[in-house]
Formats: structure tokens, C-alpha cells, sequence
């Protein structure tokens, strides 16, 4: 065995392992995320018996012997389960439902066609009229031509299309609040995926058209070098996140206390607009709540559930935006950025930094900085 084709096993079973591993876990792992789990779990055992195959070829097994017929082709699976793990991850409460079923038609039709044509090596005797027409133009299309490789390609990207779309355009589910930031790395694999796919399809196509379909290296080892990459890539992620969730549970209000809310969030704003209570740099919760003539745990649902932020972080930023309004003002270019936080209300240098940085991401000296 050369030493190219020796870093290749060891590649391939590296990723096919961890896969395998890392799907278990997934597989086990309760909590909001259970089912996306298991989908994503069943996607690393698919890649990892793909690249379990593909180290036996390279061994001389699975070309027309036992395991020929044993090891059937599941390449049109991976797209559907891309799209219902997405599909699952978004939505705490997703059911798999019968109609569901539809989409691995595809890989019900590649595990018949494969299983059909591969059991044609039974009535084969070196002649085309030992077989059927359907039997001997499907083993052609099939074997010859790369007709698994492109349908498997455009299934994952139309799902990762799909899936993209699904990610783009999360629904609200009721008694959950979505949070965007944690699908950045769902978005980053589908779209690893799809490029990969379009690649791939791409560079079997022209192999087919300008090679004869005879240049193995071109389009088959990258792949599998390709896919033990995302496999360990996925995994790892996966496994990483496993204890995280997309979701923040919020509570299920009522339309009468909705009501009640909009009129204090109303009340609230008129008097931070009129009156400037957030200058006030020893206003508190209870003290703003008595301005308001509403009990403090109202405030506090009302800034939670219709702001989604707590009591400082509302106060604070309306404290920085006052400081942005007395920066635009030419009056103001003698004094210190520090004189102009505590105009706003800010009680310390500290506090009035924290809120820059969590707003900005910058340090408060760039906000002087003239564009």
C-alpha cells in the first residue's frame, strides 16, 4: 500500500470513529434538542458508514464479492436529514409526522436500485443477453455513469436551500424566544455542505464529459477526504453544543395582561421622554415603579416581555443614547466624555464603560471619534 493511500485510511476511519462516537452521544442526549440531535446523530452514522465503505474498497473488499451485496449505497439520505435537523433545531416543539415520510422516498428508490442492480451479478455470464433490458441498462446507467453521485450532490443542495430558508426565517413558537446568534454555526456547516455539494457535482461532470468518467483520484478521494472533514467538523460541533439551546423559554401571557403591559410600556415611555427619569443616577426599580403608580414585579414583566431586557440594561441604554445626543452637540466639545455619562445619568466611570462595550463592542474613547 502506498504511503498516499496509507494517510487516507487513516483519515477516513479517524473520521468514520469519531462519528460514530459522537453520534452516540448525540443519540443519547435528552433536552429541548433531543430529536435534532438524533438527526444529527443518524447524518455522522450515514457519513461514517460511507467512509467505513470507502476503506474497505481501498482494501480490495466490496468489488463484486460478499460485501457487494451486503454494503448498499445510502448517498441520497444525506440531504433530508440535513433539512429535518434543521427543521427539529428550530423549532422546540417539531413532530416528526407521517407525512414526513416523503422525503427519503429518494433513498428508498437508491437502496432498491442499488440492491436490484448489484443482484444482477447473479445472471450474469459474460453475455448482455444473460440479463433483462431493465437489468442491463440499469447496470449501465448505474455503474457507468455517475448518476448516484450528481442526484446525491443536488438533494443536499436542494435541502440545504431549503434549510437556509427555514434558517433565515425562523418562526416564533409560542412560550420560546429563538436566539439567532446560536444557529451561526448551523448556517456555517449548511453552507459548507452546499458549496461542497456543487463542487462536487461539478467536478464528477467534468470528469464524466472530458475524462471518461476515468479519473477515480479527481473525484473520489478528495470526497472522501472531503467528507471525514465535515464529519469530524460536525461532530465536534455537535458534541460541543450539545448542552446548549436555540431557545429562551418566555412566559405565555394572557391578551389582558398584554393590554395591561402596552399601557405601562406606554406610561413608561412618556414619562422617559418628558420627564428624563434616567438622568436620575440613583433611580431604581422600586423608585421608578412608584413614578409609575405600578407594582415593581409589573415593571419588570413589562421590560422583560415586551423589551426583552432587564431593568439596568433599559436604563442604561437610554442613558448612552443621551450621551450620543450630547456628543452631536457643538456646545458640548469642551467637556470630558466622563462629564457628559454622568449628565446622563451614569453614577460611575465603570458602569458607563460596561454599557459602551456591551452596545458597541468598542471602548468609549471611539465614540468622540469623528467619522
Amino acid at each position: 500500500m502506498e504511503t498516499l493511500e496509507i494517510l487516507l485510511v487513516i483519515l477516513l476511519c479517524i473520521g468514520a470513529i469519531q462519528g460514530i462516537i459522537f453520534g452516540i452521544i448525540l443519540w443519547q442526549k435528552h433536552g429541548v434538542h433531543y430529536l435534532a440531535n438524533r438527526f444529527l446523530a443518524t447524518i455522522l452514522f450515514f457519513f461514517s458508514y460511507r467512509l467505513i465503505v470507502e476503506t474497505l474498497n481501498i482494501f480490495g473488499l466490496g468489488r463484486y464479492d460478499f460485501w457487494y451485496h451486503i454494503l448498499l449505497e445510502y448517498n441520497w439520505i444525506y440531504g433530508t436529514l440535513i433539512y429535518f435537523f434543521i427543521k427539529s433545531y428550530v423549532n422546540p416543539k417539531f413532530k416528526f409526522l407521517r407525512k414526513d415520510w416523503i422525503h427519503f422516498l429518494p433513498v428508498l428508490i437508491e437502496f432498491t436500485w442499488s440492491f436490484f442492480i448489484k443482484a444482477q451479478n447473479f445472471y450474469w455470464d459474460g453475455t448482455r443477453e444473460s440479463l433483462s433490458w431493465l437489468g442491463y441498462w440499469g447496470y449501465v446507467v448505474w455503474m457507468h455513469y455517475p448518476t448516484m453521485f450528481i442526484v446525491s450532490g443536488a438533494l443536499i443542495v436542494f435541502y440545504s436551500i431549503k434549510a437556509e430558508k427555514i434558517l433565515s426565517n425562523t418562526i416564533q413558537v409560542e412560550g420560546y424566544k429563538i436566539l439567532e446568534e446560536k444557529l451561526d454555526w448551523i448556517k456555517r456547516v449548511v453552507l459548507v455542505m452546499k458549496i461542497f455539494s456543487i463542487i462536487y457535482v461539478v467536478g464528477i461532470l467534468i470528469d464524466f464529459f472530458f475524462f471518461n468518467f476515468a479519473s477515480n483520484f479527481f473525484y473520489g478521494h478528495p470526497v472522501f477526504i472531503g467528507m471525514a472533514i465535515i464529519t469530524y467538523w460536525l461532530g465536534l460541533e455537535g458534541f460541543a453544543r450539545r448542552k446548549e439551546s436555540a431557545f429562551k423559554q418566555i412566559a405565555i401571557i394572557s391578551d389582558k395582561e398584554k393590554e395591561q403591559l402596552q399601557n405601562i410600556r406606554k406610561t413608561l415611555e412618556t414619562k422617559m421622554k418628558e420627564e428624563q427619569l434616567f438622568k436620575n443616577p440613583e433611580l431604581t426599580l422600586a423608585s421608578l415603579s412608584k413614578q409609575l403608580s405600578v407594582k415593581p414585579y409589573l415593571v419588570t414583566k413589562c421590560l422583560n416581555t415586551i423589551y426583552q431586557k432587564k431593568f439596568t440594561d433599559y436604563i442604561n441604554e437610554l442613558r448612552f443614547k443621551e450621551v450620543k445626543r450630547l456628543l452631536d452637540n457643538p456646545k458640548n466639545d469642551n467637556l470630558t466624555l466622563l462629564a457628559l455619562a454622568y449628565d446622563a445619568g451614569f453614577n460611575s466611570k465603570a458602569s458607563f464603560n460596561r454599557t459602551v462595550k456591551k452596545i458597541t463592542g468598542k471602548p468609549p474613547s471611539a465614540l468622540k471619534t469623528k467619522s
